[in-house]
């Protein structure tokens, strides 16, 4: 067995259901769509759930058949609570329809109200609806309503409690719809309309929420080939809106969506989104993953650039997956699968040569000083692999690493212990090639 799945199998037996940090924030399953939401003081994600299709007609199409719940006190260590909602146990839903698309969650009246789309079930019945459950926790369980909600004909539902209690709902499909909820979350309480002032194209996701008495009416919007983030602006829940933008721009390796949510967690925003980082070849196999957004002056929404290191502070401690890296050096360095066959086995670091280096940023080293840094690595030529606090910091470590053709953990006392939180600056000053699976310090 690989030291990795012992080191898993190990960390399994602590914590049953923790999955680990860093873009993508979800590393044993594809999940998308993200929906976040604050509730018990805790982030909460609810995702659809991506799987590789059963069935032969979405072969090359999505496939999603239930939805878990995760949530996170730092954004760093992620409990998954299993699945909450599935297309077998919801009266309306077709149950072989493997539909259950991009889901949300909000709280009110002393209740958590999930809302989903799925096809219906039934003769002569076609197309989408969006239907609630309802749980008394953020993580359920959660009892499905009998019938879908009526007057709600699409995918993609949100929802938006606002600051005087009344809610609203929008949702995708046959443009972008919008209308309020009676007091029950359960019934619309106005007929939909259609959302105004969006620019021309494809668009789907649509995620409101409410900064300094500004509504913020945001979607993925296809403006050249595939979905950018772009959001518009308004005095109300249900505008009018004016198109400000783009959030994020179009992914540089073409997969096709984007779905996302924005929201504020310790007086930071986030921005929830994915991407196909475990599948590369498929583009309907996706992995959350969450970057810092902020906000001009004027309100307005500065742009987010996706990130592999993505957010939160990594505990020293722990391996430390250098290959989410903040930053890289033009030439020399490289990031590939460990397994191409098993790519939820994650990545490593491939430095070539003395020109090769990756930051990464944000890591506690705590109060007491460490005594020894841990790496794995493998090298047919050996080399010694140096470790900085900072570019231009001190020299936590000088690691020899021995020429091997298998993966092997190397510990080395360091020579300069940090403490508190400091960025990591790791090259190759001698050598030709090191692979790096991760880091970790301990005493």
């Amino acid at each position: 067995m690989k030291y990795k799945q012992l080191l898993t199998l190990a960390f399994l037996a602590l914590s049953a259901n923790m999955v680990e940090a860093q873009n993508p924030i979800i590393r044993d399953q594809f999940t998308a769509d993200p929906t976040a939401r604050v509730f018990e003081g805790k982030m909460y994600v609810y995702p659809s759930h991506d799987i590789p299709s059963p069935i032969e007609r979405l072969k090359e199409w999505f496939c999603m058949a239930d939805y878990h719940v995760f949530s996170s006190e730092n954004l760093v260590d992620w409990t998954d609570h299993g699945v909450i909602v599935s297309q077998e146990n919801v009266p309306w839903v077709q149950p072989d329809s493997y539909s259950m698309w991009a889901p949300d969650c909000v709280y009110k009246n002393g209740k958590y109200y999930f809302y989903f789309p799925s096809t219906l079930k039934g003769e002569g019945k076609t197309g989408f609806a969006v239907g609630v459950a309802t749980a008394d926790k953020p993580y359920g369980p959660f009892k499905p309503e009998m019938n879908a909600i009526e007057g709600v004909d699409g995918i993609d539902p949100c929802v938006l409690v606002d600051k005087d209690g009344q809610s609203y709902i929008y949702w995708a499909g046959h443009g972008m719809s919008m209308a309020k909820l009676k007091d029950n979350m359960l019934e619309l309480a106005s007929e939909p309309v259609v959302v105004e002032g969006l620019p021309e194209g494809f668009k789907e996701g649509p995620f409101v929420f409410e900064r300094n008495g500004k509504y913020y009416f945001t979607f993925p919007w296809v403006q050249d080939k595939t979905e950018t983030l772009a959001y518009a602006m308004g005095n109300s829940p249900m505008g009018p809106f004016e198109f400000k933008g783009i959030i994020m721009e179009q992914s540089p390796t073409g997969c096709w969506t984007n779905h996302h949510s924005i929201v504020e967690y310790n007086g930071q925003w986030y921005l929830f989104y994915h991407h196909n980082d475990y599948s590369p070849e498929f583009d309907k196999n996706r992995s959350v993953r969450i970057d810092s957004l902020s906000f001009n002056a004027d309100g307005t929404i500065r742009k987010v650039v996706p990130t592999l290191r993505g957010v939160g502070i990594t505990d020293a401690h722990t391996p430390i997956q250098i290959d989410r890296y903040s930053s890289i050096s033009p030439a020399g360095t490289s990031i590939v699968f460990l397994d191409e066959a098993n790519k939820f086995e994650g990545w490593k670091a491939v430095f070539s040569g003395k020109d090769a280096w990756l930051q990464y940023n944000r890591v506690d080293f705590g109060k007491d000083k460490v005594k020894k840094v841990n790496v794995r690595v493998n090298s047919a030529a050996g080399g010694v692999l140096q470790i900085c606090a900072g570019k231009n910091g001190p020299v936590i470590a000088s690691v020899n690493i021995p020429q091997s053709r298998n993966w092997t953990v190397v510990s080395t006392p360091v020579s300069s212990a940090p403490t508190g939180v400091h960025d990591l600056f790791i090259s190759l000053p001698k050598g030709n090639q090191a692979e790096v699976d991760w880091i970790s310090f301990g005493k």
